[in-house]
């Protein structure tokens, strides 16, 4: 028997943050940059990839907001009903 279990939710941003800033500290530095360039890739790939990973935590970040908006409004909602 086997199950599987999916959630869809905003945590992962977490873990997104944490990949940004280790690799912008690696990247800064040009830590192992030289195999990755030795084999075809340019330093404007990174650059862009690091543009895309940040924007997708935006994303999530606005997701995140929207949600605690909308239970802070349904919240203030029940305590005027009651």
């Amino acid at each position: 028997m086997s199950a599987t279990f999916i959630s869809n939710n905003t945590a992962i941003q977490e873990l997104f943050k944490r990949v940004s800033e280790q690799f912008t500290a690696m990247f800064r530095r040009k830590a192992f940059l030289h195999w990755y360039v030795g084999k075809g890739m340019d330093e404007m790939e990174f650059t862009e990839a690091e543009s895309k990973l940040n924007d997708l935590v935006s994303e999530y970040q606005q997701y995140q907001d929207a949600t605690a908006e909308e239970e802070f409004e349904e919240c203030v909602e029940e305590e005027e009903v009651a």
